[in-house]
């Protein structure tokens, strides 16, 4: 299982997030807390952030290494400064392979998506199953072998045939057509999500079975004030809060106030 992290605020340097915290996401990499399956995060990682002031498509840092052992990242992170930021350490899936085109954050267009979860025995199950679902467009964006890349498609295909869809309303299209194939195929998957498109932060917190992996946020704390972090465990003492289990989580600003504001959405 891997580790997520998620921000929303004015803008930072990446070092406040991936490195900083008391229980940041390297320490997440070698010491995890709340993993349900697994004991290291050492199959890759990758980072990915908006520009603070201009409207462009996101950025991506991505490695095949443990995140510990990066020694270029220390340096970028203290240079790079953003006000939307996405992050994860993996655990591969066996039999999944540890290459970059497996690795996170997937991106199309604006779009930024991290996965933490995932389909049982999915080669063997639901891997033509997503792809019988999607639009040429969508089906050729899959680049990786992973079920991760496979649900970010399945969100892509339904932002493709709505065009006005929410993002929050694609994800949870897309989760429930994903409980329908595995319904139907009589398997399970979790799907912890973290979507952003540079102004919003979408993530689910679901599973179509017990034990549902963990989910956290934490608004406006004192060390990151006008600010939301999402993330698979907390990062430092605090005002964290437990994502319900089988919802989506929004937060965006709203055009009167830079403040994020929170909306849950139950599946």
């Amino acid at each position: 299982m891997c580790r997520l992290l998620g921000y929303l605020g004015l803008a930072i340097q990446l070092d406040r997030l991936l490195y900083k915290p008391d229980h940041s996401l390297i320490a997440q990499s070698y010491q995890p807390r709340e993993m349900t399956a697994g004991l290291l995060n050492a199959d890759g990682f990758g980072v990915g952030w908006y520009h603070p002031q201009k409207d462009e498509n996101p950025y991506i840092y991505k490695n095949i290494l443990p995140i510990w052992s990066d020694v270029n990242l220390p340096h970028l992170s203290r240079y790079v400064e953003s006000s939307c930021v996405l992050a994860y350490v993996r655990s591969a899936t066996p039999p999944l392979a540890v290459d970059l085109s497996n690795c996170q954050p997937f991106t199309n267009e604006n779009l930024l998506f991290i996965h933490n979860g995932f389909i049982h025995n999915f080669r063997q199950t639901l891997y033509r199953p997503i792809r019988n679902l999607l639009d040429d467009y969508s089906y050729q964006l899959i680049t990786g072998t992973t079920d991760s890349e496979h649900i970010f498609a399945l969100v892509i295909n339904e932002l493709r045939r709505t065009p006005d869809l929410s993002l929050e309303k694609a994800l949870i299209n897309a989760l429930t057509q994903l409980t329908q194939l595995a319904k139907s195929h009589h398997i399970y998957f979790s799907a912890n999500i973290i979507i952003s498109n540079g102004k919003q932060l979408v993530a689910s917190r679901y599973s179509n079975r017990a034990p549902t992996p963990t989910l956290y946020w934490l608004q406006d704390d004192l060390l990151y004030p006008d600010a939301v972090i999402i993330a698979s465990e907390p990062l430092f003492e605090g005002n964290w809060k437990s994502c319900p289990e089988r919802t989506v989580i929004s937060v965006s600003r709203e055009l009167t106030s830079q403040i994020p504001t929170i909306k849950i959405y139950e599946i």
